[in-house]
């Protein structure tokens, strides 16, 4: 991040802990900055040197609220929010379902006056203030409270699979669970850096305004991965919103994408009824996604996004899928997704992942690489190569991150330039496709390096690491039983979170 991006965000972050005391969490704050930053940015792009249209309607923009104090900001801001919210488009998904969660008139004013409306934003890099919104973000994404983490993948692993993935102009990219926009930042960030030059007008419009495509559910993780993106020059708000707000496993997609990068949400079930098996949803442990074009019917939400993102690849399109271990062994249809994926893609590369580098604890996941492939009677998949990151491998989020070194051998080993010149090493070994189906339920749960820590318990992590994987753990913990009690209005589970804690 630059110096100007850091100086942004601590100016940004400070006022933050103003209105925690208000009972704000850190992402009501960045909702209620992404409300008013646009409000901010759409204001300029009116004014010269860009004169465009107004985007947002007269008696519902910036300029009708810098004039007013007390009650009538408050009642003018809730106008505001309600009002946009009903709009289609992308005022519609920015603001939709959008609440006042500043209590305090005065507060607010100081937000507008001091904050947001010091800057002249459009006047900033890309650059400068994606990065400090982006800044924000991974802030946000501490806040075991509210459990943000799980809508913010770790930026150094996003980082390692684009580099490894190599997107290029031209091809329609997607992001299925989109979150805060991670996947969709790193791709366009790899192709402005490596082909800027060689692109035509053509191209480059078409990086910024139809390349990208997200689908997010969630509809306040969906306005702040659009403002993400904005604020990275990626679409303009008058351009139809990259980012859907819909559940992307409802319903199947006419358009296809050349490359797929996505974190689904990790949970076994979905919260959403598509269709039962019946035809009724009874229950939440019924609930599954009936679908055409879906080779098994299952209520694993891992295994649907699999399946969704094979349906959505164009015949040559490449994915990148983290996925948790269940999917690489689960029987049922489980088994018969991944005897399907391999037959009909090749199933080249998968990268197993350390515990400790997600937001939620006790995570395991990997990196499912694939390419789709045209119809054959055999199998295209040949060889599977796997690389083991967590065997005798301790990471925790403050003590021990993962960081861009830690994946530089995975990615020398990927030999994106030209994968059949990949070489085996201690940690890269290839399978082929009759090792892998005779494995029990053709799992790819596969290890073969030795786990000191089981074997001697002199090899166990170093007590500060230990130490720091413990604090982890509590304080995620301590964060769920926050959210039980604020769902059950619990004054004296919190209070007795509080005596804990002291």
């Amino acid at each position: 991040m630059s110096d100007s991006a850091s100086q942004i965000v601590q100016k940004l972050w400070s006022y933050c802990h103003v209105l925690r005391d208000d009972g704000l969490s850190y992402q009501d704050y960045i909702e209620q900055l992404t409300f008013l930053l646009f409000l901010k940015m759409a204001d300029e792009q009116t004014k010269p040197p860009f004169n465009r249209a107004p985007l947002v309607p007269a008696g519902l923009d910036w300029a009708s609220l810098v004039a007013l104090d007390g009650i009538k900001l408050e009642a003018q801001y809730l106008e505001i929010l309600a009002k946009l919210g009903e709009k289609p488009g992308t005022l519609g998904v920015v603001f939709g379902k959008a609440q006042n969660k500043i209590q305090d008139p005065a507060k607010l004013k100081r937000l507008i006056v001091d904050l947001i409306g010091a800057e002249e934003w459009m006047s900033l890099g890309a650059d400068v203030k994606g990065d400090a919104y982006e800044g924000l973000l991974a802030k946000n994404a501490e806040d075991v409270k509210t459990g943000a983490g799980q809508y913010f993948t770790p930026r150094v692993l996003i980082a390692a699979i684009v580099e490894v993935m190599r997107p290029q102009p031209g091809q329609r990219i997607c992001d299925p669970a989109a979150g805060t926009g991670g996947f969709l930042l790193a791709a366009f960030d790899h192709i402005v850096r490596h082909h800027n030059k060689e692109m035509d007008e053509d191209q480059k419009k078409f990086l910024r305004d139809g390349a990208l495509q997200g689908w997010e559910i969630v509809p306040v993780t969906a306005r702040l991965c659009l403002m993400n993106l904005m604020l990275h020059g990626i679409t303009r708000a008058d351009a139809d919103p990259p980012i859907r707000v819909e559940d992307a496993l409802g319903r199947s997609v006419d358009t296809k994408f050349q490359m797929v990068l996505t974190n689904p949400p990790f949970g076994r079930k979905s919260s959403y009824t598509i269709i039962g098996e019946s035809g009724i949803a009874e229950s939440d442990e019924d609930l599954t996604y009936l679908r055409e074009d879906f080779w098994a019917t299952t209520s694993n939400k891992q295994l649907n996004f699999v399946q969704h993102v094979h349906s959505i690849l164009d015949t040559y399109g490449t994915a990148a899928v983290v996925v948790p271990d269940n999917v690489l062994f689960e029987g049922g249809a489980g088994e018969k997704i991944r005897r399907r994926l391999l037959k009909e893609c090749d199933v080249h590369t998968l990268l197993r992942l350390p515990t400790g580098i997600f937001y939620r604890p006790g995570v395991k996941a990997n990196v499912l690489f694939f390419d789709r492939k045209p119809g054959s009677e055999t199998p295209w998949t040949k060889t599977l190569w796997i690389y083991d990151l967590r065997t005798n491998q301790h990471f925790t989020l403050k003590q021990r991150p993962l960081r861009p070194e830690h994946l530089e051998d995975f990615v020398a080993c990927f030999n994106a330039d030209d994968r059949l010149k990949r070489k085996e090493t201690e940690r890269f070994r290839p399978f082929t496709y009759d090792e892998l189906v005779a494995q029990e339920k053709v799992s790819l749960d596969i290890t073969w390096l030795r786990d000191e820590s089981f074997e001697d318990s002199t090899n166990l992590p170093a007590p500060e690491v230990l130490a720091a994987e413990i604090v982890d753990e509590l304080e995620a913990a301590l964060g769920e039983f926050r959210a039980v009690a604020d769902m059950f209005g619990s004054r004296s589970a919190e209070a007795a979170i509080v005596e804990v804690e002291e």
